[in-house]
């Protein structure tokens, strides 16, 4: 019932919200800045460096959406949320875009009004145990303490795993991933579990590594990616087709070092507005998607340098490997 009350109440609210704020676009450049909604902080996805400065992953995709819209990628106010509080501000108009490891589902999608501009990540629930608890898979967690980030589908998804397998835990409700990851190392609960790149990411920065291992079980697809409120289509049109801009580059060979160079492909001459006007169909000039890639490069790039094999994340593509390479990246063409 509580869940209920909450998610009809913030689905007025969204309502409410797409009329206040009918044209969002009009708004960010109005402000000269972009507000973009991140997590509190997870290594290689989305956490300030040491000088304050927000980098990552999913950092890419608002600096990237603020160079297409306002010519400058560093045009970003980024707003921390958590699992609780990031859809509030989304609705609210506290935040213009939410760029925050948010797994697209029904009830996102539909009941909380909320519109998701594509897949920027591949994921999926795992867990991670000391290595000295001596398991080897999920189903030998029986009557384990699990911390778990609240008002997450990964909440949903360990409840759904461990009645199915008709074994019991006891979990330990946390706020933010520093948390979580804080209470594991402390002894304060036997499991952590959530994304299986958020846990790499994290595990990265443990004094031993080693010490930790990630179980081989997946519980669940879990599809990451950008979204925007109802309501606004012009403006998440922006969003879904900046996103598209840096998945189409790397298929089409288009990187951040050779934007100028000439090219005999329509299509790329069609991204980076040497024909056609497709830019004029978003609101946009004819290079809003040159300065997106400018920022970090095309998805290839981006992945590359914040999270991919040669980083402490040290992520391979997997599933988010381009269509031609067994990979489910696949951008509509720029047509």
């Amino acid at each position: 019932m509580k869940k209920t009350l909450f998610l009809g109440a913030l689905a007025a609210t969204t309502l409410a919200a797409s009329g206040a704020f009918a044209s969002t676009l009009d708004e960010v450049k109005a402000r000269g800045t972009l507000n973009c909604g991140v997590t509190t902080g997870v290594p290689g996805f989305a956490e300030p460096d040491a000088n304050g400065v927000w980098q990552g992953f999913d950092v890419a995709v608002c600096r990237a959406v603020a160079a297409a819209v306002l010519g400058d990628g560093n045009a970003v106010t980024f707003v921390p949320t958590t699992g609780k509080t990031r859809f509030t501000a989304l609705a609210s108009g506290e935040i213009d875009l939410l760029a925050r490891n948010t797994t697209w589902t029904f009830s996102r999608d539909t009941d909380l009004k909320f519109e998701f501009v594509g897949v920027n990540y591949y994921d999926g629930q795992g867990f991670m145990v000391p290595k000295d608890l001596g398991v080897s898979s999920a189903t030998e967690l029986d009557g384990a303490t699990v911390c778990i980030q609240t008002g997450t589908t990964t909440e949903l998804n360990l409840a759904d795993f461990f009645r199915s397998n008709n074994i019991s835990y006891e979990p330990v409700p946390i706020e933010t991933g520093s948390e979580a990851v804080q209470q594991y190392l402390a002894g304060a609960c036997d499991v952590y579990t959530t994304d299986r790149s958020a846990l790499a990411a994290q595990r990265a920065n443990f004094e031993t590594p080693d010490a930790h291992v990630l179980l081989p079980d997946v519980i669940s697809k879990e599809p990451l990616g950008p979204l925007v409120r109802h309501g606004d289509n012009e403006w998440g049109d922006i969003a879904r087709w900046t996103l598209n801009a840096l998945i189409a580059a790397e298929e089409l060979g288009v990187t951040s070092a050779n934007l100028d160079a000439e090219s005999g492909n329509p299509e790329v001459n069609r991204l980076l507005g040497r024909e056609g006007d497709l830019g004029a169909m978003l609101g946009l000039d004819a290079e809003w998607a040159k300065r997106a890639l400018a920022v970090g490069g095309n998805y290839g790039e981006v992945f590359a340098s914040n999270i991919g094999s040669e980083t402490p994340i040290g992520l391979a593509r997997g599933l988010n490997a381009q269509w031609k390479d067994g990979g489910l990246l696949y951008s509509p063409p720029f047509r």
